[in-house]
């Protein structure tokens, strides 16, 4: 195996990070992508990193630490299936508080003992991952992991909730409509209403979503009903509730927030323009065609504070730890609406996120070891 995998005395031994990318998710090949970019900024000389990838029907794999194959080529993203050191090897971690064993198991073989592992960095995007499961499953464990707890998380990912979240401590939201699945199956005519109706308060073109997805994935922007059965099909494919949101003119704007010592600190931000060749920043325009954003964005000194001002504020009502991308709609009439937050944002090296920080003074090298470091010394449990 290409990975160090002894065990070693916890009294000899530099922190063990496990990096935990794929998983079930449509942001798979994404979330792996990431992956590659973590292992290759972590520092060698303070940490020992044991790669674990989740493969897309769920089998947890010890991979190749290698990140030179986790890159897009060729227009395509990998895959852990294609990084797996065994096709049918898989990985198990304690759920027992008291141990933090990793255990490597293959058919017909004895179980291998890993060592221990002194903390998480999931780098997962999506359901299956980002959503506050597998932050319930390091609780459990008594495991410190990188990021956002159980209900931050969950909360980040469910686009409904968090805008709930937002409306109750004051934060602005643009309209949107909820149809949630039971209520499409039961009576879809119902549903195809309130959305005509939306349209009739709002106009056209509206953004059909799947409420608890990320990457842009099943996204659609539709110009008339037309459009509308094939766009709610597609948003249903990666998640039965979906969002019905109405176009906010304006500019978008991003900003990172990041937990230091004193708490958080929101990054300088950044502006998404117009994607030439694509109707909105879309998942080809974000890390197939790397559309690129303006770094730090063109805003006023008091654009900026503002801006800055109300990341961390969504920060703190969504109750988040580590990291957050906050994003924003400024609005023709001088508005700042904010869209969502991404509790894992994209993290490659040519992300946004990583960006923001870089012009901000803080590396991705140092921006990965302050999140390493901000979660071995934070306790896992209520807080």
């Amino acid at each position: 195996m290409s990975s160090d995998t002894s065990p070693q005395s916890p009294g000899h031994r530099k922190p063990r990070v496990a990096v935990v990318f794929g998983g079930r998710s449509s942001e798979h090949g994404i979330s792996t992508v990431t992956a590659g970019a973590v292992l290759r900024a972590i520092d060698r000389t303070k940490y020992d990193v044991l790669p674990i990838g989740i493969t897309r029907d769920g089998r947890w794999a010890l991979t190749a630490d290698e990140p030179e194959r986790m890159e897009i080529t060729d227009r395509r993203v990998p895959s852990v299936e294609q990084l797996a050191e065994s096709s049918d090897g898989g990985v198990v971690l304690s759920v027992d508080p008291s141990s933090r064993e990793v255990v490597y198991t293959e058919p017909g073989a004895v179980p291998k003992a890993l060592g221990e592992v002194d903390v998480v960095f999931p780098v997962l995007h999506g359901p299956y991952g980002e959503d506050g499961t597998l932050q319930g499953l390091l609780e459990l464990s008594g495991t410190p992991y990188v990021g956002s707890g159980v209900l931050a998380s969950a909360v980040g990912q469910d686009k409904e909730y968090m805008k709930r979240v937002f409306t109750s401590f004051g934060l602005p939201v643009g309209p949107y409509v909820v149809i949630r699945a039971r209520e499409w199956e039961r009576d879809e005519a119902t549903a195809r209403k309130r959305i005509a109706e939306f349209a009739g308060e709002h106009g056209w073109p509206l953004f059909i979503k799947p409420a608890r997805a990320g990457s842009s994935m099943g996204i659609s922007k539709v110009d008339s009903f037309e459009g509308l059965d094939e766009a709610i099909e597609e948003a249903r494919r990666h998640d039965p509730k979906i969002l019905v949101e109405s176009l906010l003119r304006g500019r978008e704007i991003e900003c990172g927030v990041l937990e230091f010592d004193d708490g958080p600190r929101a990054s300088l931000p950044a502006e998404i323009p117009p994607v030439q060749a694509h109707d909105f920043y879309d998942f080809e325009a974000k890390y197939i065609d790397s559309a690129s954003g303006i770094v730090p964005a063109p805003l006023t000194d008091d654009e900026t504070a503002e801006v800055q001002a109300l990341a961390v504020a969504a920060f703190e009502a969504a109750s988040c730890e580590g990291l957050v991308r906050a994003d924003f709609f400024l609005t023709d009439d001088g508005q700042f609406v904010i869209n969502e937050i991404n509790t894992m944002p994209g993290f490659t090296p040519i992300s946004m996120y990583p960006r923001m920080w870089q012009e901000s003074g803080v590396s991705y090298p140092e921006l990965v070891d302050r999140l390493i470091q901000a979660a071995l010394n934070r306790s896992t449990g209520l807080r």
